[in-house]
């Protein structure tokens, strides 16, 4: 279900790594193996027929990216994320298969049944599309489009993916401590809207392709081909006018573009032909005046194609958006041609998920605070987050001393940055306050009841924020996600516990390598706070411009040379009559940003604590110096294997860059990796001129 609240934090809530692809398993599958835990640092992975200073992504990863195939059932394997969050998935299997025999708390008996019925197959397939039937009967009865807001309003109740747009509780930009009601656009099923409006010959097929799966899945339903051929074509006509009136994602990155404060009176104004007041009293929202209308050319488009296409194509648009928000929880027919074209087609992956991942994972995302409470007590001693609060302590110092030496920031400016750190909330491994699931109904015989009751639970659970204080200590991420993130709105940075382990973090190896590992995860999160986006909200999480006039003026030079840098990479080469896919620097500018600064605080930190032991970078351990052990542990990291789809995809979607830019364009900006590896001024890796924000 897309809800305003899920989309704003995609956008801006910044995190380390890129976001999943969509999860899509099959069958029960066999007992999984355990996975083998993974080194810190690597020196096997390094080829060392590669020259460090020419590319030291392939001298940092080469022999790994050799020896390690993407698996079929992955798109992207990554050496750090990808085997962390494979060995945390096993770990959380193991609870869930636990507490789907033998549960020993309530909280148990009910994660332990919702992951049962995902696994129940056999119910899944006698089922058959009963569990979209009655959603499809309520659409089928819509008489005019002024019925439309009461339909989605009993739709949403239902826990049924609708489209259209997202709504719901966030914070108020400009008054972080307020909760406001929000609208955001929506509707779209494929990944982005340039797949809808550009014309070249690579997405010209994606589109025909997708009308074909599109008839594909109306036939299994029950249409004939006359029906299926027709309804696809609606589906198609509105998703790509809807595609037009969207803002593009890198527009979406600037606060001031998704802020626009309406009454609920302007609202009806600016979309007479949908009546707002009808769908909040459905819905059930308590009464708000104003709201942030954050695409309002969106909503203006909308409101006019709801009069100038026929109804007929509006129900089709609908009953698609039941269909395919469902597709992947219906019988192995629905299942597989989902798989065929949204996984396969568009992403390249070989083979679905195995079962048991695919609701690990679902049930983590549903239930995830209560599976963390038991996975926390087993995987993440205290000596753990006692270790991490150290660590982002210094880097915290080093981010302040950075601060201090930039030549280009005034005083004035320095001041309020420093503020505006002091003021950066740390959260460590898992909430202080477990959520409450006790409203949440979970049965083992029902698994797409349990995911509509799911996500009627989040739908009710924002819904109660309306006009309420902030809770400062809510997450976004469940305790075994395998990712980090830093929330402006908050201002607060979260490493959640899944990531607080080897290669990332491991009390076992030296400074250097925990440094360039979770290190340089903590100085990017934190670096987020002063990127091209963060850099516009202060300490206490609002929208306000704390910089001088010649301050930003120098801020932007800095940023548009990474922009501009970045956008000449090469995420994936042209083949045949497709052209290459460049990186759009201004979409990823906020990671890469956060890449430079990271890096860079974290080398400080390293250096202040050798220092403070009475060691030294140029200390030699196994061949390496500390600070070449840094950088490798660093790159090692990010060593990856994708799709061609994928990273296609990736670089229209998503905010970060691919590992092999992560790791280059990072050191080729940091004049001390060219002084560790011994380098010669005007090489690739150490270049005569770089660019430098923080």
């Amino acid at each position: 279900m897309q809800r305003i609240f899920r989309i704003l934090t995609f956008l801006i809530v910044s995190g380390i790594v890129l976001p999943t692809y969509p999860i899509t398993g099959q069958g029960t599958g066999a007992k999984p193996a355990e996975p083998p835990a993974i080194k810190s640092f690597d020196p096997a992975a390094i080829d060392k027929t590669a020259d460090p200073c020419t590319d030291f992504y392939q001298y940092a990863c080469g022999n790994w990216l050799r020896s390690n195939p993407i698996p079929a059932d992955q798109v992207i394997w990554i050496r750090s994320f990808s085997q962390v969050r494979e060995r945390d998935r096993y770990l959380l299997w193991k609870d869930m298969d636990a507490a789907a025999t033998h549960p020993k708390t309530p909280l148990q008996k009910k994660y332990g049944d919702f992951y049962a019925a995902c696994m129940d197959t056999v119910t899944i397939e006698k089922r058959g599309i009963q569990p979209i039937a009655a959603s499809w009967a309520e659409i089928a009865k819509l008489g005019n489009i002024h019925q439309l807001p009461g339909l989605m309003g009993e739709l949403e109740n239902q826990g049924t993916p609708d489209g259209f747009f997202g709504f719901g509780i966030g914070q108020d930009e400009k008054d972080s401590s307020k909760q406001i009601a929000q609208l955001f656009q929506g509707g779209l099923s494929l990944p982005d809207r340039d797949y809808y409006i550009v014309e070249n010959p690579h997405y010209a097929e994606i589109r025909a392709e997708y009308v074909e799966h599109m008839k594909k899945m109306f036939r299994l339903a029950g249409d004939t081909q006359e029906e299926a051929v027709s309804e696809a074509a609606a589906v198609m006509q509105i998703e790509t006018a809807l595609a037009k009136a969207s803002t593009s994602r890198t527009d979406l990155r600037q606060p001031a573009n998704r802020y626009h404060i309406y009454t609920v009176a302007e609202l009806d104004k600016l979309t007479p032909n949908f009546d707002w007041v009808s769908y909040f009293r459905e819905v059930g929202i308590g009464a708000f005046n104003t709201l942030n209308v954050a695409t309002p050319e969106f909503f203006k488009a909308l409101s006019g194609l709801l009069t100038s296409e026929p109804l007929a194509m509006w129900k089709s648009y609908l009953r698609w958006h039941v269909l395919h928000g469902q597709a992947q929880d219906l019988p192995q027919a629905f299942f597989d041609e989902n798989f065929r074209f949204f996984s396969h087609t568009l992403a390249g992956q070989k083979e679905p998920l195995p079962r048991w991942k695919m609701c690990t994972t679902m049930t983590d995302n549903a239930l995830g605070e209560a599976v963390g409470q038991d996975w926390v007590k087993q995987n993440f001693p205290p000596a753990a987050k006692n270790s991490m609060d150290k660590m982002v302590a210094a880097l915290e110092k080093a981010l302040g001393e950075d601060i201090q030496t930039l030549p280009w920031m005034s005083e004035a400016t320095k001041k309020a940055a420093e503020q505006k750190l002091e003021m950066i909330r740390n959260k460590i491994g898992y909430p202080d306050k477990w959520r409450d699931y006790s409203s949440l109904r979970v049965g083992r015989g029902d698994f797409i009841k349990n995911l509509h009751n799911s996500a009627v639970y989040e739908r009710n659970y924002n819904y109660a924020k309306l006009g309420k204080p902030v809770d400062e200590k809510e997450w976004d991420m469940t305790p075994p996600t395998v990712n980090a993130y830093y929330s402006p709105s908050f201002n607060d940075i979260n490493f959640p516990a899944g990531i607080l382990q080897p290669p990332f973090f491991d009390v076992n190896v030296d400074p250097a390598v925990n440094y360039g590992g979770i290190g340089v995860v903590i100085g990017h999160e934190m670096t987020h706070g002063f990127d091209d986006e963060g850099s516009q909200y202060d300490g206490k999480g609002n929208l306000d411009d704390w910089w001088t006039k010649n301050d930003h003026k120098a801020f932007d030079a800095r940023t548009s040379c990474l922009a501009d840098e970045y956008s000449g990479f090469t995420a994936a080469p042209a083949q045949g009559s497709t052209p290459a896919q460049h990186l759009n620097g201004r979409l990823t500018l906020g990671e890469n940003t956060a890449d430079n600064g990271g890096l860079r605080i974290a080398y400080m930190a390293l250096e202040n604590t050798l220092a403070s032991e009475g060691k030294s970078l140029n200390d030699n351990i196994d061949g390496y110096t500390e600070s070449q052990r840094y950088f490798l542990g660093f790159a090692q990291v990010w060593c990856q294997n994708q799709t061609d789809q994928a990273a296609r995809r990736a670089a229209l979607v998503d905010p970060h860059s691919p590992g092999k830019w992560r790791v280059n364009g990072t050191v080729q900006n940091f004049d001390a990796f060219g002084k560790a590896f011994h380098c010669k001024k005007g090489q690739p890796m150490y270049p005569e001129h770089s660019c430098r924000v923080w």
